[in-house]
């Protein structure tokens, strides 16, 4: 599915001193001319090979970064052996016994790997063998290679990152992922070749869980922050510059990267006055506020500007979220701010102007069933209502709900539109300013012919979106 980013107003301006300004490295070529004298620094310093550890995010591009870092180093008569953390790791038969338990046989969603680490699926004989050679570099002197790199995600985990005199942590975005996903091009724990049929269920129920909790392992002990969202196009920030940056962020109101995605209701204000990006059908799906999801860009007064994960401020939880969100919901960031296209110029029949009939589990739902931290509460706000502005929200009165759910079923079986579903559903017409109150379990949609600020709760720490669907007018899906 088509996902269109939109970094206009999105900039978050901070003030920093110039010392910790011309820290960051911009470019790719400054970057890994960078890392080439300060492994060469090293290498002087230590007298022997210098043990490097390259972290990161899922989507990081790691052939091709090796391939820049190693040919930046060779410019500068650096010598590199490298060795993918993937050797360590236990087979793909294990690695897929061990996510079952998460994916669950439930068709749409799964059960959050809460507790997991890396390690969980590394073998442990192998992890101590590598720790066993690494430690062996750093007595006497090195005859081949001036520097060992052990790269991939989980590189530096903790049974291994002490044994490390260089830690970096390359870092991309949801987005990223999404679409190297989408493509087939996602390289998954395990392997390192792209898993073709790599199921998304994986990342939001249980890898994304491995990767953040290394990711905030290894944040404590990096000593650079790489932004690798295109191999071509790097930034680096030492780890001092890196925790002021956050540290300021995590203590201002920030914006983030807004995102925009056609469907099968998407109107057409946000593709003609405000998005202008010709290939966008329509805006069905779209994100402005949402830390847990969104990327954010980062102006420090340089000549580019910082892109990374907003959900990077939970590094300072109790700055951000502050200590009692921190302490209920433990790194999570709870809000959502959305705002849903339905502007048409024509007039169109509620069929096409409607979201899906649904509805959001609340949070004694989602922690049984999910093992999610909070459920979907929601609100509708009307910014803005054209003729014939209406939300579809409760059922009508004397609907009789068993028959209402024998005709979704039977609609769900056979693809054929239900032919009287407004009897069965409550319509309100709406004006600027009205303000919906949706809690758990309510039947609902935006009916169209207006904009809605939507402000809801957040049940997950990954974004997983947890929504219902009893009725959706036998449309078919985008990709359909």
């Amino acid at each position: 599915m088509p996902l269109y980013e939109n970094e206009r107003n999105a900039e978050n301006r901070i003030m920093v001193t110039e010392e910790l300004r011309n820290a960051v490295i911009f470019g790719t070529r400054d970057v890994t001319g960078f890392f080439a004298d300060a492994v060469s620094a090293l290498r002087k310093k230590l007298g022997r090979r210098v043990l490097i550890a390259f972290d990161g995010w899922y989507a990081a591009e790691w052939p091709g970064i090796i391939d820049l870092f190693a040919d930046g180093c060779k410019s500068r008569g650096i010598s590199l052996a490298v060795r993918h953390i993937q050797t360590v790791f236990k087979n793909a038969e294990e690695i897929e016994e061990y996510k079952k338990p998460f994916l669950s046989d439930d068709p749409g969603f799964g059960v959050v790997n809460s507790r997991g680490r890396v390690e969980d699926l590394m073998d442990g004989t192998l992890t101590g063998r590598l720790r066993d050679e690494l430690a062996s570099h750093t007595s006497g002197t090195a005859a081949d290679a001036d520097a060992l790199i052990v790269y991939g995600c989980g590189s530096s985990v903790p049974s291994l990152s002490g044994t490390f005199d260089l830690r970096m942590y390359f870092d991309t975005t949801k987005q990223s992922v999404l679409w190297s996903m989408w493509g087939g091009n996602l390289v998954p724990f395990g392997h390192t070749a792209p898993k073709k049929d790599y199921w998304w269920k994986e990342y939001y129920y249980c890898d994304f869980y491995l990767l953040n909790e290394q990711k905030h392992f290894a944040f404590k002990h990096m000593d650079y922050y790489v932004q690798a969202i295109e191999k071509n196009d790097m930034n680096l920030v030492s780890r001092k510059s890196f925790d002021v940056i956050l540290g300021t962020l995590a203590q201002s109101p920030t914006k983030n990267v807004k995102y925009a995605q056609p469907g099968p209701w998407g109107a057409y204000r946000f593709r003609d006055t405000r998005w202008n990006v010709p290939e966008l059908a329509n805006n069905a799906w779209n994100s402005l506020i949402s830390p847990n999801e969104l990327a954010m860009l980062i102006d420090i007064g340089r000549e580019k500007m910082l892109k990374m994960p907003a959900e990077n401020l939970m590094q300072y939880p109790e700055l951000f979220v502050g200590p009692y969100i921190h302490k209920t919901f433990p790194r999570l960031i709870p809000l959502y701010i959305w705002l849903d296209d339905g502007y048409f110029p024509d007039p169109q029949p509620a069929e096409r102007t409607s979201m899906p009939i649904h509805n959001h589990p609340g949070t004694d739902y989602v922690n049984r069933h999910f093992n999610e931290p909070m459920g979907r509460y929601e609100t509708y706000y009307i910014a803005e209502a054209y003729e014939g502005a209406n939300t579809w929200m409760g059922f009508a009165e004397g609907a009789d709900l068993e028959k209402w759910e024998e005709l979704c079923r039977e609609s769900e079986r056979t693809g054929k539109p239900i032919a009287k579903w407004k009897e069965f559903i409550g319509n309100w017409e709406t004006n600027v300013g009205d303000l919906f109150l949706i809690p758990p379990g309510t039947s609902h949609g935006h009916g169209g012919n207006q904009m809605v600020i939507e402000m809801d709760t957040v049940p997950s720490v990954a974004g997983t979106e947890y929504s219902f669907f009893g009725y959706d007018f036998a449309r078919k899906t985008w990709d359909d």
